[in-house]
């Protein structure tokens, strides 16, 4: 399960991608717009708002899977076996109420903003070019919603490893000390210097 869904989590992270690539192309067009015929984008904040809540939340989930999350590691990183997978497990247990209110929160956002008798179904759109707001917010809705499921997983993982006092559990994110995270770094520098 962990392997399959790791496929969405890819292809939204490739998708996150994408749009900072379109993004850093639109401020390129609205640069060049100004300056040679002076004729911005038009909405160009708006684009770029509507942008950056999708590449911010696309990748979270992907990330999650990684261990790529900023982490407080002094304690934790000393722990190993059970006591490690029960420190895990507690702080993912967290992670997951917290996303749980964060996804209610956001498909209510969501729900408030999208509306199917008006235009282009939105109640609410952006001041400038009045761009449909729900969109991104559902996006963000989304992304929150696989992030949760990533947790779930990785709540059942941790809690196999309590139970198991497994050396390399599945479906979880093994954090690397900072020694091995730093040579695993240098090596991927000079292999591609070499």
């Amino acid at each position: 399960m962990d392997r399959t869904f790791l496929r969405l989590e890819s292809t939204m992270n490739l998708m996150s991608g994408i749009v900072v690539f379109l993004l850093v192309m639109l401020a390129v067009g609205n640069v060049l717009g100004r300056k040679f015929f002076n004729m911005p984008v038009p909405g160009y904040v708006d684009w770029t708002e509507q942008f950056m809540a999708v590449f911010a939340f696309l990748g979270l989930a992907y990330c999650q899977r990684e261990g790529g999350h900023i982490r407080m590691d002094i304690v934790v990183g000393k722990l190993r076996h059970r006591p490690l997978w029960f420190a895990e497990f507690l702080s993912t247990l967290l992670m997951l109420i917290l996303t749980t209110a964060l996804l209610y929160g956001t498909f209510f956002h969501f729900a408030r903003s999208f509306d199917w008798g008006s235009p282009l179904w939105s109640r609410d759109s952006s001041i400038d070019i009045a761009l449909p707001l729900w969109p991104a917010k559902l996006v963000v809705s989304f992304s929150i919603g696989v992030l949760w499921v990533r947790l779930a997983l990785q709540l059942w993982g941790f809690g196999r490893a309590l139970r198991t006092n497994a050396d390399n559990p599945v479906a979880v994110p093994i954090i690397e000390d900072p020694t091995t995270q730093a040579m695993h770094e240098a090596e991927g520098v000079g292999a591609s210097d070499g």
